[in-house]
């Protein structure tokens, strides 16, 4: 089927619906809800059989719900209704959510019901829900409902709030006078929950050293405490610690209102001027810390036989990784690979394995060329790092989504395996036509050949972990369930270890390595990248500038990329 998909954004819900329809054949054209008028001219032009509108912020106009079957994904059970159901969810401690499918009509959220889905409720930030929960759960809810609709005959649910099993309630926008944090009253559990519900917007509006600014980001903390409830107590690498009324809780973002740029950056960074007087908490060594903490970056190891496999964590805020956090990592890194092990396994965090660069603390920075230098040369001693071990076999294991240079950074590893479900964007384009580094150019073109890794760099379109095995990007595509891809990967790398020809295999490695440098050393790859980068960087061209400050400042969009809106292709007829 032609398939419309209206959305606010293509973001990672958008993404993972569009590549699994792709994916059963039908013809997806996507058209961002900038205005009535732009839909009306979208559906003119591709003549859709259906509409699915992923994620929207406004209700679909009337001309187009009367005239066509406009399926919405609701991130709420049967029967709630309104702009915040995530948010008032996830603030009200509820045990097991859903995903409605349901079709527009006159009234928000109310229309027939296509499909649903529930899950048990995980305690966690919104975002991590609903890259994780809600877009496993609208996938199989959407996929239901598409196939209801093309098989013909179905006949939607009205909504019945007299049927006892509809649980849920027309709930309105949640303000920020719920979601304020009483620091005199609210415990560890009631400020994370608070901070959990706003976490990738809009955040918690609170004040921060008696300044106005939003917060993002929580973690609990188990053993340090002290101060008055809602004090700056403690620091640590991007994070500050607010006393609580039973403990304390690290807050790991922060938007300044009064900043010269208002942009969400590393608390400690919103606040650098701040810190004078607040005692630092470092943690010592790389090593999992006793109790819960924040801790960005961790090592632990587990062994089977005496085969001991190393585990290195990196759970950065929304995969964004600072020139710091890449020294930070790099240096961990190099800690790893001294311990008594053969193999490291390289796992990234639970929602995002690595986006590359970061494009917020750039934003931020006085000469924002000069910070992306920096970033990019740190990031790329890091995949240089990982690419010149011959002391170890390193494998990627990605648990969450990957972007840009975090794609070829994970790369870098022999090995990389995917949970089923991950999305990969393997290009840069996006971000001001950026030409990319990480040695992609020394990387892919062996696993995919030449025509492949231009074909990857010129899509500018997601990759699942099917399709990325399928091409050759990535090794092994392991189960969908994060817990239990987990375990698989420990069992996979456990089972490298104990290999009887692990030796062979790492000096088979070395060989290769060594045979590569002989053919054209890995400077000269890196040389050839980085002159391009210093163009996107400091030439005349600002379109990398000019694509990054809409990024970070979430401009609203203007107009569909033509890539994704295929229906506005000089060249695009409707299929007979």
């Amino acid at each position: 089927m032609r398939i419309l998909f209206l959305t606010h954004a293509f973001n990672s819900l958008t993404q993972r619906l569009y590549s699994e329809l792709t994916t059963r054949g039908h013809l997806v054209s996507i058209e961002f809800d900038i205005a009535d008028s732009v839909a009306e001219e979208a559906i003119a032009l591709f003549k859709p059989a259906l509409i699915v509108a992923p994620y929207l912020r406004r209700a679909i106009p009337e001309s187009v719900w009367r005239q066509h079957t406009c399926l919405i994904v609701h991130p709420g059970i049967v029967g709630d209704r309104g702009p915040s159901a995530l948010d008032w969810a996830i603030q009200g401690g509820e045990k097991t959510w859903g995903v409605t499918v349901l079709q527009a009509e006159a009234e928000m959220d109310a229309g027939p019901i296509w499909a649903a889905e529930t899950f048990p409720m995980r305690s966690a930030k919104k975002s991590s829900v609903y890259r994780n929960e809600v877009t496993e759960a609208a996938t199989r809810a959407v996929l239901q409902a598409v196939e209801n609709f093309a098989l013909g005959g179905f006949v939607p649910k009205p909504l019945d709030y007299a049927d006892p099993a509809v649980r849920g309630e027309l709930r309105p926008l949640i303000k920020q006078a719920e979601r304020a944090i009483d620091w005199a009253r609210d415990s560890s559990a009631a400020v994370l929950a608070k901070l959990n519900a706003a976490d990738g917007f809009p955040g918690v509006a609170d004040t921060l050293f008696g300044e106005a600014c939003h917060l993002f980001d929580g973690w609990a903390e188990d053993a340090l405490r002290g101060g008055q409830p809602g004090e700056v107590i403690a620091w640590r690498e991007t994070a500050l610690l607010r006393a609580t009324i039973d403990g304390a809780v690290w807050i790991g973002h922060a938007k300044r209102a009064g900043a010269a740029v208002a942009l969400k950056l590393p608390a400690t960074q919103a606040f650098a001027d701040r810190l004078e007087n607040i005692p630092e908490a470092p943690l010592v060594g790389w090593s999992v810390a006793e109790g819960q903490t924040w801790q960005d970056i961790r090592y632990e190891e587990s062994s089977v036989d005496g085969n001991a496999v190393g585990f290195l964590h990196f759970d950065f805020y929304n995969g964004a990784m600072s020139t710091r956090q890449c020294q930070r990592l790099q240096a961990a890194y190099e800690w790893a690979r001294a311990q008594p092990t053969k193999i490291i396994v390289l796992m990234g965090g639970s929602d995002y394995w690595s986006n590359g660069i970061h494009l917020n603390t750039i934003e931020a920075a006085e000469s924002p060329a000069d910070e992306s230098w920096a970033n990019i040369n740190a990031i790329d001693d890091l995949a240089e790092a990982i690419i010149r071990t011959d002391s170890h076999l390193t494998i990627a294991a990605l648990q969450g989504n990957c972007g840009a240079g975090g794609c070829f950074l994970a790369r870098a590893a022999d090995l990389v395996w995917a949970r089923d479900g991950v999305l990969l964007n393997p290009h840069y384009k996006n971000m001001g036509n950026l030409f990319g580094s990480e040695y992609w150019t020394y990387l892919l073109p062996p696993r995919v050949g030449a025509e492949g890794a231009q074909a990857i760099m010129q899509n500018r379109l997601p990759m699942t972990a099917k399709g990325g095995v399928a091409k050759g990007f990535l090794d092994a595509c392991l189960t969908s369930d994060p817990s239990a891809f987990r375990v698989d990967v420990a069992r996979r790398a456990a089972q490298l270890a104990a290999a009887a020809d692990l030796s062979e295999r790492l000096q088979a490695k070395s060989d290769k390595r060594q045979a590569d440098e002989a053919a054209k050393p890995l400077a000269q790859y890196r040389a050839e990248e980085l002159s391009h980068m210093r163009r996107n960087f400091y030439g005349f061209d600002p379109s990398y500038h000019v694509a990054r400050f809409h990024f970070v400042q979430k401009s609203p969009n203007s107009w569909t990329p033509r890539h994704l809106a295929i229906h506005r292709d000089l060249g695009w007829s409707v299929p007979e």
